[in-house]
């Protein structure tokens, strides 16, 4: 007898309790019924194809070169041995024309320096970095043959003027 009571209590207090969350489910399942995700497929692996280096014969970019004397157009090298004149120490930029003199019948040109110095040239003299001859002289502005070489080796020559400055 106790085993039925027991029996009929439990189905009892089964049948009484109820989860209440029905509202709950229905409302889950409505919500859920139209949302499906949607995955890309995953991108396609590229085939990894090694690089061989094989210039390493080639100079390096990277690194400057430096120029050597024994460059092409011998016919437009300069005298790399005759002695330096003073204004070959400046960039011809940094020099500044200020005036022109006439000795003797000579035609002279007055140089000034960056760090003040006067200097009297003529026509024939060398000016600038670029061993640059003076090859005329006006009245307001001095003309100049300049030799520069290349990256890759050769001579050319150039003409540059020196105006007066006022």
């Amino acid at each position: 007898m106790k085993r039925l009571a027991t029996v009929l209590i439990a189905l009892g207090l089964g049948g009484c309790g109820g989860s209440g969350t029905e509202d709950l489910q229905a409302f889950v399942n409505e919500t859920g019924r139209d949302m499906q995700g949607k995955i890309e497929p995953l991108p396609e692996v590229k085939v990894y194809e090694p690089f061989t280096y094989n210039a390493f014969d080639l100079p390096d970019p990277f690194k400057p070169r430096k120029l050597s004397s024994s460059g092409g157009g011998g016919a437009m090298q300069p005298d790399l041995t005759r002695p330096r004149e003073p204004l070959e120490t400046f960039s011809l930029e940094t020099l500044k024309m200020v005036g022109v003199v006439s000795k003797k019948g000579a035609v002279h040109a007055v140089i000034k320096t960056p760090d003040s110095a006067v200097y009297h040239v003529t026509r024939g003299n060398y000016v600038g970095q670029n061993f640059g001859l003076i090859t005329r002289i006006g009245d307001s502005e001095m003309t100049l043959r300049e030799i520069v070489q290349d990256s890759a080796g050769d001579w050319s020559e150039r003409i540059s003027t020196l105006i007066l400055q006022e």
